[in-house]
């Protein structure tokens, strides 16, 4: 057992599989009580089932024990809370349960997502709303919850889980756009609460999970949960708080780790006078142009791989 989240309460959403539950497992391993979130579903939106987070509690409690840690001041190691995070009550309830048994609580890890694939031209409302319910609204519930207890507190930590396809995709339109919100989301968290103590980043994680399965390519880089869940808990620590990490977006991919460029103007120009659509026609192209879109160029060498009958790699 470590010792870097020692006596901090740590809330994962999204922690009965995969990265959650490995994130999870690791703030425990590192000294940290853990509420335990999962609403049980399906990679699809359905078939919900508390049994999955408690699942992982059992895990914890089997793990601290073996380390001879279990029930050393009183207190259960984790709590499972099988509520949806689309639901303000849900991500209020998490909070809650952390504020009722220990309280106090010093970061939440939102990992919480579904998947709904369609074209952007065939997308359903129903296809639409869930997917940016669990993902964005339910990094904001747990953040806007977590956020009035640690401004109080003076201190805490929100990470959000956010995805290289914030960039686009070709087929996951409402992934993609509640991707970009989480990391618009978690910068806002960290100018908004600053000055509190709080600090909120973002994971864009690359690593072998159900929903990494269905990616239709060959991916170079990748990673197992736990080499993610690493890099969580740094975030999550007094050492990433003592070097003013805050309003980041970090990419884990097995032995890459990186950090993606703030937004930022690049080229401008201006004019005399004012903007007529003929002006910006003979000046925007030379002056300003345009941002090359890596995403385009790998349509077309994934297009180019699938002509030649192979698996593209990414």
């Amino acid at each position: 057992m470590g010792n870097f989240l020692a006596g901090k309460v740590i809330a994962v959403t999204g922690a009965g599989r995969g990265i959650g539950r490995a994130v999870a497992l690791a703030c425990a391993e590192q000294g940290a009580k853990v509420i335990v979130n999962d609403y049980g579903v399906a990679i699809g939106g359905g078939e919900p089932s508390s049994a999955v987070a408690a699942a992982v509690v059992q895990e914890i409690e089997a793990m601290t024990a073996a380390a001879g840690g279990a029930g050393e001041d009183g207190r259960p190691v984790a709590l499972a809370v099988a509520d949806d995070v689309s639901t303000m009550a849900g991500g209020q309830r998490i909070v809650d349960t952390a504020l009722a048994e220990y309280g106090r609580l010093d970061g939440v890890v939102c990992v919480a997502g579904i998947l709904r694939e369609r074209m952007l031209f065939n997308m359903s409302e129903e296809e639409w709303d869930p997917v940016v319910a669990t993902h964005l609204k339910g990094t904001f519930t747990v953040f806007r919850a977590a956020a009035a207890v640690m401004r109080k507190q003076g201190s805490g930590t929100l990470i959000g889980f956010t995805s290289g396809n914030h960039q686009g995709s070709v087929a996951q339109a409402n992934y993609s756009a509640a991707k970009g919100g989480i990391i618009s989301l978690v910068r806002s968290a960290a100018l908004g609460l600053h000055k509190y103590g709080v600090t909120a980043n973002a994971v864009a994680p690359v690593a072998r999970t159900r929903m990494s399965a269905n990616v239709p390519m060959e991916l170079t880089e990748i990673g197992e949960p736990e080499d993610v869940a690493a890099l969580v808990v740094y975030l999550l620590s007094e050492r990433a708080r003592e070097q003013r990490i805050t309003g980041q977006v970090y990419t884990v991919a097995g032995a890459k780790i990186a950090v993606w460029a703030q937004p930022r103007e690049l080229r401008s120009v201006y004019t005399d006078g004012q903007w007529t659509p003929e002006r910006v026609a003979e000046v925007l192209p030379g002056s300003v142009g345009v941002d090359p879109m890596p995403m385009l160029a790998r349509l077309e060498e994934m297009a180019a791989a699938a002509g030649e009958g192979r698996r593209p790699n990414a």
